[in-house]
C-alpha cells in the first residue's frame, strides 16, 4: 500500500478542481453510498466484537472494499467529466493531469 502524504510533506500542493463552486453529477449518490459503507463498516466492527467467525468477517470486508472501489470510480468519472474539462478550458491541463496521475497512483495501489 502506498503512503499518503499530506500537502506539507510534498513538494507541490495538490490543486482541487479548477472551479470549487461547481457540482458533480453524482454528488448525492456518492454521499449516499458512503453513508451505506459507513454503516457496513460499523456492522463489521460489531461482528468482530461478537467474535463472528473470521471467514464471515473477511467476506464483509471484501464487500466494503468493493463498494469503496465503486465509489472511487464514480468520483473519477465525475472528475474527468467536470474538473478535467474545466482545466483544459482554462489552460491548466498539465497541472490537473499531474494531480490526477498522483491521485490515481494512490487509488490503484
Amino acid at each position: 500500500m502506498m503512503e499518503t502524504l499530506s500537502p506539507e510533506q510534498t513538494d507541490e500542493e495538490p490543486t482541487l478542481c479548477p472551479d470549487p463552486n461547481h457540482s458533480h453529477e453524482h454528488h448525492q449518490s456518492v454521499v449516499n453510498r458512503l453513508a451505506r459503507i459507513e454503516g457496513h463498516v460499523r456492522g463489521i466492527k460489531r461482528m468482530v466484537e461478537a467474535e463472528t467467525p473470521c471467514p464471515d468477517v473477511l467476506v464483509q470486508i471484501a464487500a466494503v472494499r468493493s463498494a469503496l472501489n465503486h465509489v472511487g470510480r464514480i468520483i473519477l468519472e465525475d472528475h474527468l467529466k467536470s474538473c478535467m474539462v474545466t482545466a483544459v478550458q482554462q489552460g491548466d491541463f498539465e497541472q490537473a493531469f499531474a494531480d490526477l496521475k498522483n491521485s490515481l497512483g494512490q487509488f490503484i495501489d
